[in-house]
């Protein structure tokens, strides 16, 4: 009977060890730089769990990856007028599981004979609108977020964005509405604020 009992206490403990086993999973993350206001950008990590980052700063994906599994951080979807690059994007979670912050994405206008004008609007109601000139360049935005008007501008060359019109009893606002396209770096990121 004792002997039964050793036994069967012995199986319990070698359950007991095995149920503590398993794997470590790390969160990966880095830091944002260089984005302009107005716009944003969509990093992945291996193709998967997209972050939209609209500002610099820290960022981290919301799924971990176990360790011992390699991580691939990449640009998504470039923002407007401007093209980030990922620098340590890429490893293996170490076997502890521990964090992975070293991450950095840096992002630069696109420098050329000319320049994309964009911005950001907000505060627009499920329906609502508001339409938009450059000179003759019309736009017409329905969805918050950020915009570009389909014509670039040359550099030295000047914008001045304007409110067409809105729709029914929706009024909007403009900031950053006139400028210069410079020869380097991006033009002040136009704010549309509606209500």
């Amino acid at each position: 009977m004792n002997k039964l009992k050793i036994l069967l206490a012995g199986s319990l403990v070698g359950m007991v060890v095995v149920g503590c086993g398993g794997t470590s999973s790390a969160q990966i993350g880095g830091t944002l730089t260089g984005l302009s206001g107005g716009t944003t950008v969509q990093l992945l990590n291996n193709g998967a769990n997209p972050l939209t980052m609209s500002a610099n700063g820290f960022f981290a994906f919301s799924t971990s990856i176990q360790s011992g599994s390699t991580y691939n951080v990449s640009v998504g979807t470039q923002p407007i007028g401007e093209t980030c690059s990922v620098t340590n994007g890429t490893g293996t979670v170490s076997s502890n599981g521990a964090a992975v912050t070293n991450v950095a994405v840096s992002c630069v206008a696109n420098i050329g004979s000319n320049n994309v004008v964009f911005g950001a609007v907000s505060g627009l109601p499920t329906g609502g609108s508001v339409q938009l000139a450059n000179g003759a360049d019309k736009l017409t935005l329905n969805v918050n977020g950020a915009f570009a008007f389909p014509t670039a501008v040359a550099v030295g060359g000047s914008y001045a964005v304007s409110i067409v019109s809105t729709s029914t009893g929706l009024k909007c606002t403009l900031g950053n509405a006139t400028g210069t396209i410079p020869a380097t770096g991006s033009i002040t990121a136009i704010v549309v604020s509606c209500q």
